[in-house]
């Protein structure tokens, strides 16, 4: 989801609040055919197909056996999955609730501490600590929250449930073979109800491709060893296409007359254009040179804003949250030396769930593609509420306001 707020299921929202754990935006949506679907196939009998099935892809079936051999669904993770209850955060609230000054000092220390192995990983791999310990500290808080479930028995029950029982199906088999190499045995796979695993919750598939014994133990181990994790996640996120020696954001200040129509993660411009158009750094003088960047707005003209550069859409891929991927890339960027977040205005008037419901449905009776009305400011909206301020005459900057919405219901 691409969204200067974010909606956050209220189970999700609670594990966040504790670690930072990874969202809902981290793993596929269900087709929009099976939202709503009902299980029909009995689990016994489900159970005993994909037992053939890994078996056929060479799976050993005792291992199959010790790991889910067994095993019930656990309802509570298909409601976890199904939560329909939302409730929204501004940019600036979710950022400020878990990019802490406690976490800022924390992935400082870590990087001294651990400065030999993550000096090691980024010749490697080309990744800066600083970006390492940024996903760390919102993925479980160091290590500090994980999940407390097991992970086989959801990736079972998830595989199991009829909304995205194939994807699911895949991640159970990438941990039975993280079993089958012995990273780890069914029992210490402890996560999050969506499957996750170790400290910086990869996918099982995640895990199995890119995971790395980085202190040469001979298994991998995500959950409990820190050169394993550093290696690791150096070699996923470089995986995503990161530029070595590049930098991925900066906090920015803005002027009040700019073409905001060009503030878009499309819109790819030198830094000597943004210099040109008034665009200034904070805290140092924003160098007028040919390297490309995005003007970013999570809050729109308003809000904090800030410079782009290509590493910023390895966030996006990671979590699929804007609010998330713009928190992470700038913890990270604190972590490296930069000043803590100014709120610029900071008094950003935002819609709720319902009016966000409401926007999308007026925008698409208006013609536009929005996707799902589901009061999440995705990507989809927020280029209709682009294209709609545009043709209005007001400031063009994605982000949907009362006053946006006000104009559509007098238009409808």
């Amino acid at each position: 989801m691409r969204a200067g707020f974010l909606i956050l299921s209220i189970a999700t929202m609670a594990f966040a609040s504790m670690s930072g754990a990874a969202f809902a935006e981290a793993t596929p949506p269900p087709p929009a055919n099976k939202r709503n679907c009902q299980n029909t196939v009995p689990f016994q009998r489900w159970l005993a197909d994909f037992k053939r099935e890994a078996i056929a892809e060479g799976i050993h079936a005792a291992t199959i056996d010790e790991a889910i051999g067994g095993m019930t669904p656990d309802m509570s993770v298909v409601a976890r999955d199904r939560k329909q209850g939302f409730f929204s955060q501004t940019f600036i609230d979710f950022y400020f609730k878990l990019a802490t000054n406690g976490r800022e000092k924390m992935g400082k220390s870590y990087l001294q501490r651990y400065k030999s192995i993550f000096d090691r990983a980024e010749q490697q791999y080309g990744v800066p600590g600083a970006v390492i310990t940024g996903f760390w500290a919102l993925e479980s808080d160091f290590g500090g929250g994980m999940g407390n479930l097991s992970v086989m028995r959801s990736l079972v029950t998830l595989a199991w449930d009829c909304r995205r029982g194939d994807f699911f199906r895949n991640e159970l088999k990438a941990a039975l073979k993280i079993i089958e190499r012995g990273d780890l045995t069914a029992d210490q796979m402890i996560g999050s109800w969506a499957g996750e695993l170790g400290q910086t919750q990869f996918l099982p598939q995640h895990y199995y491709n890119y995971g790395v014994d980085y202190d040469g133990d001979g298994r991998v181990d995500l959950i409990r060893d820190i050169p394993d994790i550093i290696g690791s996640s150096a070699n996923f996120i470089a995986s995503m296409g990161w530029k070595r020696g590049e930098p991925w954001l900066e906090q920015v200040r803005v002027t009040k007359e700019l073409p905001w129509e060009k503030a878009d993660l499309t819109v790819l411009l030198p830094r000597s254009q943004w210099v040109a158009w008034g665009v200034e750094g904070v805290g140092h003088k924003l160098p007028s040179d040919d390297l490309q960047a995005s003007l970013l707005l999570p809050m729109g003209r308003s809000g904090p804003a800030f410079l782009a550069y290509n590493n910023f859409r390895v966030y996006t891929q990671w979590n699929q949250s804007l609010t998330y991927a713009t928190t992470a890339a700038h913890l990270a960027a604190r972590m490296a030396g930069a000043p803590n977040l100014s709120r610029a205005s900071g008094n950003v008037p935002s819609l709720g769930y319902e009016q966000t419901k409401e926007l999308q449905a007026l925008l698409k009776r208006r013609g536009f593609d929005v996707g799902e009305v589901d009061g999440k400011l995705g990507a989809g909206t927020r280029k209709a509420v682009k294209e709609m301020q545009i043709k209005l005459g007001f400031p063009a900057d994605s982000y949907p306001t009362s006053e946006l919405l006000t104009a559509l219901r007098g238009r409808s």
